[in-house]
């Protein structure tokens, strides 16, 4: 087991003709408060470091020794590409070289090789024509570490925007909140905000689905009927949660300062907000997971692959706030193992 003095990350480099490499060799002119391990082919970090005509040079990662932390140096744990990658170029052959890199990171967090993983973006519509059921990092993550329910949470712009669904087509977004459902997204986010993030007693604020969370049952009854039910039940149980709100509303400047999270009821209703005043500088974070893992808030923009014109600000983002969960979960361990002798 390695040592949390300096947090191990392991980072995915993502669709290999997005920028997801492009941003592991920016990575590496950087300082860091951790040490990253790069799950990729080293072939393509080489040929795209060339690209982008920085230097770089990729050493072997050796599992249960912590890799070296020097400058435009990049230890590789290298998986194969299955046919060759072109910036700009989907092609669904590298759609199980993809999948088996995060199978990796995963992997390796959960048998302790790295502290947390952080994930460079990939492109779900080439995995899917690739005959792979891919609906997002989220729900695959979920299915490889057996979590039984995950939340999506988005940090940016001095905002925590967590999601009741996720990618969940809006024709299907309704059904898709059930009481048993909600309860669960919430006593996770709770959780998570008070071991991970060290807040003691987390304020959550929740949206209604429906304009103007619903108008008293005349613009849908889902608040009625779902939402309200289970925060009246949460609240008895000590939860301190505000809603539900319209969410037009919601994202005052005033009013966010009196929350700690908010919870929204699906992708689109919360993230244009936050991605508005954070993009480039947002960080995804897994809730629910056994293992710690954060990712980008951005998309593979393949326009940008190989030209130099991608930004590194959200996977340096991700990658510290990983390293910071990781010290946090060593204190949380420390703080147990003290009060049980």
């Amino acid at each position: 087991m390695l040592s949390v003095s300096i947090p191990v990350i392991a980072v995915t480099a993502g669709e290999p003709a997005g920028i997801g490499p492009d941003l592991c060799v920016a990575l590496a002119q950087r300082d860091l408060p951790a040490r990253i391990v790069v799950i990729a082919d080293r072939r393509l970090l080489l040929e795209r470091a060339r690209c982008l005509r920085l230097p770089l040079e990729c050493t072997d990662f050796a599992q249960g020794r912590a890799p070296a932390a020097t400058a435009r140096r990049l230890p590789v744990l290298h998986v194969p590409l299955a046919a060759p990658a072109h910036p700009g170029k989907l092609d669904p052959a590298n759609s199980a070289y993809v999948l088996r890199t995060l199978e990796v990171a995963a992997d390796g967090c959960l048998e302790g090789a790295f502290h947390a993983m952080a994930t460079a973006p990939v492109h779900k519509g080439v995995i899917n024509d690739a005959g792979f059921a891919f609906t997002g990092h989220t729900e695959f993550l979920a299915a490889r570490t057996g979590a039984k329910h995950v939340v999506m949470m988005l940090i940016g712009g001095g905002m925590r925007v967590a999601l009741a669904t996720t990618h969940v087509a809006v024709k299907d977004v309704a059904r898709s909140i059930t009481r048993d459902g909600l309860e669960a997204t919430l006593r996770i986010v709770r959780r998570d905000l008070v071991e991970r993030f060290a807040l003691a007693r987390p304020r959550i604020a929740v949206a209604g689905l429906n304009p103007h969370a619903g108008e008293s049952g005349h613009l849908g009854r889902e608040e009625m009927d779902v939402i309200i039910p289970v925060l009246e039940r949460l609240r008895g149980q000590g939860f301190d949660l505000i809603g539900p709100l319209p969410a037009d509303t919601l994202f005052h400047p005033e009013r966010l300062r009196g929350y700690d999270c908010v919870l929204v009821m699906y992708h689109d209703q919360g993230l244009p907000v936050l991605k508005y005043a954070s993009f480039g500088s947002g960080v995804n974070v897994t809730l629910g997971l056994p293992i710690i893992r954060t990712s980008v808030d951005h998309g593979t923009a393949l326009d940008l692959a190989g030209t130099g014109g991608a930004e590194i600000g959200s996977l340096t983002e991700a990658v510290t706030l990983a390293a910071r969960l990781a010290l946090r979960s060593k204190e949380r361990a420390a703080a147990r193992h003290a009060r049980a002798q």
